[in-house]
Order: structure tokens, then C-alpha cells, then sequence
């Protein structure tokens, strides 16, 4: 298990000694000397404790490296919108210009959701940089 990997990487990276931790959680050094040895283990209200002094989520700290498809699915969504709309924009403009060939509004179109998609990736960075 990574957890007592975990607390002690994060503690040494926020420079907090074993008791200082002790102090901030109410148990003894020796406890958290054990936790990040792998001989014991915090209960549930001790890892919420470690989560708020590190400033990080309890996966975080089990080693939980999962992202949830509901996060995703929203990013998702937005590229296959841009995709389409740029997509549509692009093929009803070469079509209605009447100097295209066929040939050469599917390329227009293909370029169209190109740019959708990488309009669409720019916006989910940006999204991804103001929800942290």
C-alpha cells in the first residue's frame, strides 16, 4: 500500500516534523513514525485529519490514481460540440461560395472540425486551470 509512502513523502515536502503532525492529529510521534513505516494505519478520522494538513484529497493520499468519467464526459462534450460546429461552418461556407469542388468542401469541412477540436482542447485547459 502506498499510504505510508504517501505521508511521509508529503510530509517531507511540506517540511512537518513527525511532532509537529503529532500535535496537529492529537496522537503521539510514535504513531505517525508507525504510519509511515506500514505498521499501523490511520482510522478514517485521522486520514480526513492528514488530508486538510497536507492540502490534498484522501485518494490522494491512499494512492488512489482513478479520474472518474464524469470529470471527463463534460470535456468530452465540449470538443464533440466544437467538432460539429466548426465542422458545419466550414462545409456550409464552401458549399455556398460555389467555387469549391466536392473534393475540396470535404477537405474545408475536415479542416472546420480539426479546429473545433482544437478549439475544444484550449477551453478544457482553460476550464481544467480555474477549477483548481
Amino acid at each position: 500500500m502506498k499510504l505510508n509512502k504517501n505521508i511521509y513523502n508529503l510530509r517531507k515536502e511540506k517540511g512537518f516534523s513527525q511532532e509537529y503532525m503529532a500535535e496537529q492529529i492529537n496522537v503521539s510521534r510514535q504513531t505517525i513514525s508507525n504510519w509511515e513505516l506500514g505498521e499501523t494505519s490511520p482510522n478514517p478520522e485521522q486520514l480526513l485529519l492528514l488530508s486538510k494538513i497536507f492540502e490534498t484529497s484522501v485518494d490522494n493520499l491512499l494512492g488512489n490514481d482513478m479520474i472518474f468519467k464524469d470529470n471527463n464526459e463534460k470535456h468530452n462534450y465540449i470538443c464533440l460540440g466544437l467538432m460539429i460546429v466548426c465542422g458545419c461552418i466550414a462545409g456550409v461556407w464552401s458549399f455556398s461560395a460555389n467555387k469549391f469542388r466536392d473534393v475540396e468542401i470535404f477537405l474545408i469541412t475536415i479542416v472546420g472540425v480539426a479546429v473545433g477540436y482544437g478549439i475544444g482542447l484550449v477551453i478544457n485547459g482553460i476550464l481544467k486551470k480555474l477549477k483548481r
